[in-house]
This record gives C-alpha cells, structure tokens and sequence, in this order.
C-alpha cells in the first residue's frame, strides 16, 4: 500500500490518466509475477493554472471535488510470450463546482454554451495490449465509457455518455531504426443537443502516442476563440472543448478525433536517440464546433502535422535526459474553416487562411 501525492499512468500509454496526485494505491502480483494488479483512489487536488503543479501548503490543501477510483489487472505472456494485455476500469466522479484561476479565467464551469455547475459521472472500461508477436512489436487499446452529466453546456441540457475511443501502433525494428505505423480513433458527437453524449473524453490524459512530445498537435494547446475552451490541450490528443485540461470537467460533446501516424526511431548512439514524426488529423464529427462558432458545414480536415526530435542521456541513464524538438502544423480546411474570418476580404487580411504553424522547444530533466 502507498498513500501519498503520487504519480499514476493507468494503461501503457496514457490515454485516460496520467497524473501525479493525492491518492491511496494497494498493488501487488501474484502466480510469479505474471499477474499484477492495481486498486487506486485518487482525491484530486487543484493544480496551478500555469506551472500546473498541485496545489498545497502547510495552511491548506485545496481539493478539487474531484474523486477518481482505478482498477486495472496486467497478465503477462498472453498468446504469445511478451505481450502483455491489461484490462482497466476507471470511475471519474467530478462533482459541482464553482473555480476561477489565478489567471482570473473562469474553468469550472466552462464558459462554453450554458455556464451551469454540473456533476461528471463517467465509468471507463478498457482492454490494452503491448508487447510484441515475434519481431513484430504491438500496442493496442480500446476504452467504452459510459454515465451521465447532469447538464452539459453545449448540449444545453442532461446527457448520458457513451463515447468510445481505439488506438493502434505497430513498429518493427531493424539493425538501429524502428519502423512505426498507429492510428487513433475518439468517437464525436453528431448530434450535440439530443440526450446523449457520443464524444470520447478523458480523465487526465497525457499520451505517449503518435509521436508525443514532437507532434505539435499533441504537445500545445490550441484555444478556440472566443468561447473560453481549448480546442485541444497541451500534452493531449483530444479535441474535447474543455475550458481547461488541468483544471476543467470532462466534455463528451466534442467533435473527435482520427489520425493516422507514421514514423522511425533511430538510435544514432547509446547516448542519442532520433525521432521523426508525421500524423495527418481528421475530426470526426464537426457539429459540436458548428454550434458555439456559429459557423455551417465546417469541414473534417485538420491537417498535416510533422515532428523532428532528439533525445540526449549523457550519463547512460535517466538522471538526466536532454530532449530538443520541433514540430509544424500544416491546417487542412477544418482547422482554416475555424480560424479564418468571416469576411468578403475587402479589409486588408481579412478572410485569409491561417497559416502552417511551428514549435520548438529544448527540455532537460534531472531525476536522482
């Protein structure tokens, strides 16, 4: 048993919650390891709106009526020896409530549509692989949720939530490079004001998938104007339409997401580690974006995204760990569709499409 702020990934890549928090795990193995199993409970405290550390002191600790309850299972050598499959279930349990961050920005509840506290029930359940079948190397997951909000802003009234979400990676290895292809699959909302939520959000997600870190898409967060919502959150692949990753409730009315991944690793030496990353971005519903834009028939496309980055680790190990990247968005015609002016061009910029976007970043990390 550990009880403590601590840090917690629920499946192999991140995909519904990872996060370092308040919380209470019982762990442990049995028949020689080969099963191993998690039962976690986590009373989420609030995090800063900038550093996005927890927030705590000697005075005080500032939860966030937040509860999440975590169950999951790993056995190992399933069908073949070294994959590894894990079955999960998660319960997020976000109750009513009222938060303006330091930034002075409203988050809870999100401004986006009717602005009303509202209670998250959502029950995850999931299947996860990885591993590989021969040289061939695996990663696999599909999650269905299910629950309720009992008013969703956008949607203007109660729903219930069935969304469902889907990944797939598969690499190969050669001599120095590893060869990789994955798609990604969130379920939308097509009809954003009936009486169910089909869009698939997360907990707290923080993906290492489709080139994480050195995907622009996945690393920045990308604001939808004029709403008070992200887009997509930093470090997230999800365009849920949250006021905030760290700090909003989860939203099931959201367009969705589909992407397709290719890339190659390459180990240029022991210490230096290469990455090049392209992913091509496709919403899959656009009603959701519809409706708060006031705009009609925005297109699916989002666009190209392509990724270059280097790892260092100088001491051989993970002590310290030098990560340089940069990253470029090429917006298809959704993305141009939200971002561009409504306007018949006779103002000088007026109607123009948004240009391809860049990022660069240099990280270092020093773990003892």
């Amino acid at each position: 048993m550990r009880v403590g702020i601590q840090e917690f990934t629920s499946d192999f890549r991140g995909f519904v919650f990872s996060d370092s928090n308040l919380g209470a795990r019982l762990f442990g193995n049995f028949k020689s390891n080969r099963y191993q199993y998690n039962a976690v409970y986590f009373n989420m405290l609030e995090k800063d709106a900038n550093s996005e550390l927890n927030q705590i002191n000697f005075n005080q600790i500032a939860f966030r009526d937040q509860r999440v309850y975590i169950a999951n299972l790993y056995r190992q050598d399933t069908f073949v020896k070294g994959y590894t499959m894990q079955v999960s279930t998660l319960y997020n349990d976000d109750q009513p409530s009222v938060f303006i961050n330091t930034d002075l920005l409203q988050t809870r509840p999100s401004r986006l549509g009717d602005s009303i506290p509202h209670h998250v029930q959502a029950g995850y359940f999931g299947l996860n692989g990885d591993g590989h079948f021969g040289r061939l190397n695996v990663t696999n997951s599909f999650y269905q949720v299910i629950g309720r909000d009992s008013f969703n802003g956008l949607a203007g009234r109660p729903v219930r939530i069935n969304s469902q979400m889907g990944a797939v990676e598969f690499s190969v290895d050669k001599d120095y490079f590893r060869y990789r292809l994955a798609g990604f699959y969130a379920s939308g909302d097509g009809k954003p004001t009936d009486g169910t939520a089909t869009g698939f959000d997360s907990i707290v997600d923080h993906p290492n998938f489709a080139g994480g870190e050195f995907s622009f898409w996945n690393q920045q967060e990308i604001r939808l104007g004029q709403t008070g919502a992200e887009l997509v959150g930093e470090n997230s692949l999800l365009p849920a339409l949250r006021s905030n990753k760290i700090q909003g409730q989860a939203n099931f009315v959201n367009p969705g997401l589909g992407l397709g991944n290719a890339g190659v690793d390459v180990d240029v030496t022991p210490k230096l580690r290469a990455t090049l990353n392209y992913n091509y971005l496709r919403f899959m519903q656009t009603e959701p974006l519809d409706l708060p834009l006031l705009k009609d028939n925005i297109h699916h496309e989002i666009g190209h995204d392509l990724g270059i980055g280097f790892v260092y680790r100088p001491l051989l190990s993970e002590n310290i760990i030098l990560t340089v990247g940069a990253s470029g968005l090429k917006p298809g015609r959704g993305f141009n569709d939200i971002y561009s002016s409504n306007c018949n061009g006779v103002q000088q910029g007026c109607g123009s499409n948004t240009p391809t976007l860049f990022s660069t970043f240099v990280k270092v990390k020093f773990q003892y």
